[in-house]
């Protein structure tokens, strides 16, 4: 497994996921500044989260046109697994990899604090180290979490079996509840939370680490 992390101007939290990765492989990834062109031969693809450009215009908004993200697009279209976190959501949503927007907070309030979810699907890659109905807790840490879809949208989430996570108690306002979602293939995920902040109990919580063992162990 060839892990890559995606840098952008103002990520913060690209170190947290490269620890994240080389706990779960065993191996360094690779950290890869958004003005390259084309990614090196990877296997899974992070987008981590911060504040890219300042959040200026919306969040993700600057990022998305990031020369990387052409490849980045190319990549998940042919496959490759790409999961979002937290800004990194925000920008699968601005490249139209993921459906839906993420807006400011309903109570326009950064929040910062742990939150339990409950995991809606285990058959996905990104989730298969859990069983349906597990509550696991990640930190978040965001102002502009808020998903939203229209109705239609929303209904085929339900339906397809996309939503990958639901926050039990909503922090920000997110339609149903969503705290993670999956793109119709099933190799795309958006989320929210941090699981990268919760991989030792030195930093509070180990569900983070469950959930990049078990994603390494199901593309193992």
């Amino acid at each position: 497994m060839k892990p890559s992390i995606i840098v952008f101007p103002a990520s913060n939290c690209d170190r947290d996921a490269a620890m994240a990765l080389e706990q779960a492989t065993g191996q360094k990834a690779a950290m890869v500044w958004h003005g390259e062109a084309s990614l090196p031969d990877t296997d899974f693809i992070v987008l981590p989260g911060g504040f890219s450009y300042g959040d200026y215009l919306r969040s993700g908004a600057m990022a998305a046109k990031s020369p990387i993200m052409r490849d980045v697009a190319a990549k998940a279209k042919a496959g490759t697994p790409v999961i979002g976190i937290c800004n990194g959501f925000q920008i699968l949503c601005e490249t139209g990899l993921l459906p839906g927007a993420l807006l400011r907070n309903a109570g326009l309030n950064f929040v910062c604090r742990s939150v339990t979810l409950r995991v809606e699907n285990s058959q996905s890659m990104f989730t298969s180290g859990f069983e349906k109905g597990r509550y696991v807790e990640f930190p978040v840490a965001h102002h502009d979490g808020n998903y939203f879809a229209d109705d239609a949208t929303l209904d085929q989430l339900e339906g397809d079996g996309r939503i990958a996570f639901r926050y039990v108690d909503n922090p920000n306002g997110s339609a149903r509840d969503i705290a993670g979602l999956l793109n119709d293939a099933g190799n795309v995920l958006g989320m929210m939370p941090h699981p990268e902040r919760a991989i030792s109990a030195l930093l509070g919580g180990v569900d983070g680490a469950a959930f990049f063992k078990g994603i390494f162990d199901a593309a193992a």
